[in-house]
């Protein structure tokens, strides 16, 4: 299976900057596809982007427009998540995933094939 690697995560103050990125080890069919969730302690997880990689059409979940921007590599397998003006309640482990393709539902936790191990990011008021 394709595999994902988060980095970059880690301790701010409010209203500051982190950019985190991922891997994906191979693009298949079912890697068309690729995003963040966040999950705080105790909180479902949350979509914060999607991207279909081969348009690079990017849909950001509603907390984060206007602060968090994605962007992808020279090769398409390396997707980023730029966070600015960052907030506590961004505090979460943020999450990168694989999949096909779900339009409207991309929001959707379960329906994500291929999950990154995640990367904590803590913002301190």
């Amino acid at each position: 299976d394709p595999e994902l690697v988060e980095s970059g995560g880690g301790s701010v103050e409010a209203g500051g900057s982190l950019k985190l990125s991922c891997v994906l080890s191979a693009f298949t069919s079912m890697t068309d596809c690729m995003g963040w969730f966040r999950q705080a302690p105790g909180k479902e997880r949350e979509g914060v982007a999607n991207t279909y990689i081969h348009l690079g059409q990017t849909t950001y979940g509603d907390a984060v427009k206007g602060r968090f921007i994605v962007s992808q590599g020279e090769k398409k397998n390396t997707l980023y998540l730029q966070m600015n003006s960052l907030q506590p309640e961004d505090t979460a482990t943020y999450y990168c995933v694989a999949s096909p393709c779900y339009g409207s539902r991309w929001h959707e936790p379960d329906l994500f094939r291929y999950w990154g191990h995640g990367t904590q990011v803590a913002v301190s008021s």
